[in-house]
């Protein structure tokens, strides 16, 4: 018997390079080969190592145009292209024909891409008779949607290992799926959906199997990057996040002897990075003391690097457990505050330390780790100084500012406040499309502050070597810095002067439409200094002169 797990292409603007491999794929082959070592599973990237092409902009993203119209060469330019990330879905459909499987399972991740997860199911059943099995996040969070397409053939809602293992049983024995957890499948027309179980215990999984998966595929600062999962499942129930849907609330963590024994593994095949990917990673402070510990002792060469690309709760760190961190090998950190509106993240259930954040990230910078702290932009319930208030508090930490316009995830809490999230709105889940708009703001005020993240983060990364200089003499430096560099220089300098926003693009400087002047001075009259990456300070009031 023959399986392929595939992971599909992407359509977007951009794509994140870094965090591409499948290691949910990796799970389900490794759980297969603990269970029905019989059985072969093969692996399937058709995201990562295939390129890029552009592609017209899709009718439903349609009213963007006028946003992302030109090709800006500035430091502040957000989006412009619309593009296909990986393999087309012919080669895919193909190649997938070519080796005669018995069953095809296709990851669908994340809901915008759901329907390049669907093309790959319809060009496949054009060249081969073949079963499709579909999971992932978007699946838990849509299943009935996901079934109801004519190319799909069985969904697993949930963690995946011990339903796909029981679903190879089956089909290897000519059994039924009557008694098989979390499947979707379809009979006499009708959608049948069995009841959700526990998976496999999280300390019995097997290791991911990235037998298939290149190495040179997946690189940071050029060395071969691996993920690695300590725990699943959310103790927290932010109205935002549709984890709980894939995984559950209970936090269910390996032990640091069982994680450190996989990165050993991952580092005689060859990795050098490892990015924890799960979303509570220091939640138990005990063994991630432990952890870090180990780290330190097994690898003295200091020769790995360790990422949380996903971000790390700041509410479970103090400067003893970033001191340990930074010295067993972690290098960059990401901390998610959303927003400084206390009665918002109430409404959205998120924990609040204001001074708690603000102190690790200040022991962040001094411990030299590079640091991006995120704020969800126009989240419901939200307003536009509110928003303002949240960009200065980051413009004045040592950190790059990471702001994303919210998109409602199909599943979240807080999409129950909105009708029935439809294909469409599944499909526009995505920072780029701006879909949500309120009474309070549009989406013209998204995309301003959107760019003034741009405009702030290109202030932190000016280089100087003094403590503290002004705005002047920082954009004096910049200008010296580069071609792009000073083209933003000069595009500040004439939004301070002229209240006008520009972008660079071959026909000269052209005013951006679509940019709102009177937001950004809503913010730049409240700025006194901006702390940039270095922890060192830009002066903003009496530094640069600019008409009231």
């Amino acid at each position: 018997m023959k399986v392929l797990l595939l992971q599909p292409p992407v359509q977007d603007f951009y794509n994140t390079d870094i965090r591409l491999q499948p290691i949910g794929l990796a799970y389900l082959k490794a759980a297969a080969k603990k269970h029905l070592p019989e059985i072969r599973v093969t692996v399937r990237d058709y995201h990562q190592g295939w390129g890029r092409r552009t592609i017209p902009l899709p009718r439903d993203l349609a009213y963007l145009r006028e946003y992302y119209s030109k090709d800006d060469k500035s430091p502040f330019s957000l989006f412009h292209h619309y593009y296909h990330f990986g393999a087309d879905f012919e080669t895919i459909a193909k190649e997938t024909a070519k080796e005669r499987p018995d069953l095809v399972g296709i990851a669908s991740l994340f809901a915008p891409y759901h329907r390049e997860a669907l093309r790959c199911a319809e060009m496949i059943k054009k060249y081969c008779r073949v079963p499709i099995l579909f999971g992932g996040s978007q699946v838990s969070a849509m299943p009935e949607a996901m079934l109801a397409h004519p190319a799909v053939d069985l969904v697993i809602r949930g963690e995946g290992e011990r339903p796909f293992v029981e679903l190879l049983k089956s089909l290897k024995r000519g059994r039924g799926f009557e008694k098989i957890p979390n499947l979707g499948y379809k009979k006499n027309g009708r959608m049948i959906f069995n009841p959700q179980k526990e998976n496999f215990p999280i300390e019995v999984l097997p290791f991911p199997d990235f037998s298939d998966l290149p190495k040179g595929r997946y690189l940071f600062e050029k060395k071969p990057l691996c993920f690695i999962i300590t725990s699943r499942g959310c103790p927290y129930r932010c109205g935002f996040c549709s984890v709980h849907n894939t995984f559950g609330h209970r936090c269910r963590r390996r032990s640091a002897e069982d994680i450190l024994s996989e990165i050993k593994t991952r580092y005689e095949e060859g990795y050098r990075v490892f990015d924890f990917e799960d979303d509570n990673l220091s939640f138990d402070r005990k063994e991630m003391t432990e952890l870090c510990e180990k780290l330190v002792r097994d690898f003295p060469k200091k020769d790995i690097q360790l990422l949380a690309m996903n971000g790390v709760c700041y509410w479970t760190l103090d400067r003893k457990t970033l001191k340990l961190m930074r010295r067993a090998g972690f290098t960059h950190l990401n901390l998610s505050l959303v927003s400084v509106n206390v009665k918002l993240l109430k409404s959205v259930r998120r924990p609040i330390f204001l001074k708690k954040y603000r102190e690790v990230v200040r022991d962040a910078a001094t411990l030299g780790f590079k640091t991006v702290v995120y704020q969800i932009l126009g989240l419901p319930g939200d307003n536009v100084p509110s928003m303002v208030r949240t960009l200065i508090f980051n413009a004045k930490l040592p950190a790059l500012l990471g702001a994303s316009p919210f998109y409602l995830v199909p599943g979240s809490p807080i999409a129950g406040r909105f009708r029935a999230c439809s294909e469409a709105d599944a499909f526009k889940a995505r920072l780029t499309a701006m879909a949500v708009e309120t009474g309070i703001f549009g989406r013209d005020d998204l995309y301003t502050l959107f760019v003034i993240t741009r405009i702030l983060n290109f202030l932190k990364g000016i280089p100087f070597s003094a403590p503290k200089v002004p705005l002047s003499k920082a954009l004096e430096i910049a200008a010296k810095e580069g071609v792009r560099s000073g083209i933003g220089a000069e595009i500040l300098r004439k939004l301070l002067k002229e209240k006008i926003f520009y972008a660079r693009t071959q026909k000269g400087f052209e005013p951006v439409i679509k940019f709102k002047p009177e937001v950004f001075f809503q913010l730049w009259r409240k700025l006194d200094t901006i702390k940039t990456l270095e922890n060192k300070a830009i002066r903003i009031r009496g530094g640069f002169s600019y008409a009231r």
